[in-house]
């Protein structure tokens, strides 16, 4: 029995489960449902009452209702769009006018994107694809909103159904590995970013989003298929640490803002020398624990701890002598070193001229910066 097939067991199982709690099954029929759910979990050798065999298997948030009610959306939309071009065969395509009327709804999704109204941002991109289906840039900026407010599920169905209208629109590859990663879907998301890079051998964002989601892949799994979506943004038990003022390249803080950070916790009862606060103090703080806790789940914690000042600093705390944030913050090694986060701190910027590259921030009104997601 393949892992794949033991994770679509289990969302059956939850998914009637859910049906007998909610009240969707009559009460006569609940106990013979129940007998119903412990014979699949047996033939098939998922245990619900398991904790750590659910924790590998579930694919929470996501529930089998909400990714069948985005294949339901994507294929209708699909076919819709093919219906639509088979009853009209006289109809080459949008009118030059809906064309441009298209375009000025896209560059409203835009600036709604930069001041991060994203669901009216998503109604804009809709009116663009009413009126020019055809053109996936408008999924994929649509698939960036969604994204932007979490809704990584409806992020992939716009992305494929970018790739679905130009399967050589590199950004929709992008697009698509990354709610596949922030859904912790890494295989999907590796397998994404490697068919974008087969188009585009040298997009760095490619190839970051495929190192990272290389890195996350367990080891020990040997599943050839996709693992489903299971919970990472914003409900995963390890918060995403968020990067300050003093935040270096793609949102990763410095170790100047970390001192920032210990100085404001210093200086109380039981601080150390040099205003250096305690160790209580220090796991007392939900920042420094969000931060702690962010980089052991993305391994940054075991990459910190090799370097040679950091090792030292280390030592010198294990042996009672705390060094003050004078030292730390006087040590170039530590000073200018920057702790690594998740890739998925990182929020793509929307595609405003059509060539399939992200945009940067620029003096020019036509280049939007559409912020971060995730």
């Amino acid at each position: 029995m393949s892992e794949k097939q033991q994770r679509l067991v289990l969302s059956i199982i939850d998914f009637l489960n859910q049906s007998i709690s909610d009240g969707t099954v009559k009460a006569d029929d609940k106990e013979s449902l129940e007998v119903a759910v412990q014979c699949i979990g047996e033939a098939f050798g998922v245990d619900p009452s398991d904790e750590k065999q659910v924790e590998r298997l579930s694919v929470k948030p996501a529930t089998l209702q909400s990714i069948f009610d985005v294949y339901l959306k994507t294929r209708d939309k699909i076919g819709s769009t093919s219906q639509a071009s088979s009853s009209t065969p006289s109809q080459t395509g949008p009118s030059a006018q809906d064309k441009a009327k298209a375009e000025e709804f896209k560059a409203k999704g835009n600036s709604l994107m930069s001041s991060k109204k994203y669901d009216e941002a998503i109604a804009a991109y809709g009116e663009a694809i009413t009126l020019d289906s055809t053109n996936p840039i408008y999924y994929s900026n649509r698939a960036a909103a969604y994204s932007s407010k979490g809704d990584h599920l409806s992020a992939i169905g716009d992305a494929e159904l970018a790739l679905a209208s130009d399967p050589n629109f590199v950004k929709a590859y992008h697009r698509l590995g990354h709610a596949q990663y922030c859904l912790s879907d890494f295989k999907a998301a590796a397998d994404a970013f490697e068919r974008g890079l087969k188009l585009d051998p040298n997009n760095a964002g490619l190839k970051s989003g495929l190192q990272n989601a290389k890195a996350r892949i367990p080891k020990d799994d040997d599943d050839e298929g996709p693992p489903p979506l299971i919970p990472d943004d914003g409900s995963s038990p390890a918060p995403r640490a968020r990067a300050g003022a003093g935040a270096g390249g793609g949102g990763m803080p410095d170790m100047a803002s970390m001192a920032d950070m210990l100085r404001g916790m210093g200086g109380g009862a039981g601080a150390g020398r040099g205003g250096m606060p305690d160790l209580s103090s220090i796991l007392n703080n939900p920042q420094m624990m969000q931060m702690a806790q962010q980089m052991m789940a993305n391994g940054g914690l075991a990459g910190l701890m090799q370097n040679p000042a950091v090792a030292d600093m280390m030592n010198r705390v294990q042996s009672g002598d705390m060094p003050s944030m004078e030292e730390i913050m006087s040590n170039p090694a530590l000073r200018n070193m920057r702790v690594p986060f998740a890739y998925c701190s990182r929020r793509p910027a929307i595609d405003t001229f059509g060539s399939g590259q992200t945009n940067l921030v620029q003096a020019d009104d036509e280049e939007t910066d559409v912020g971060r997601v995730c």
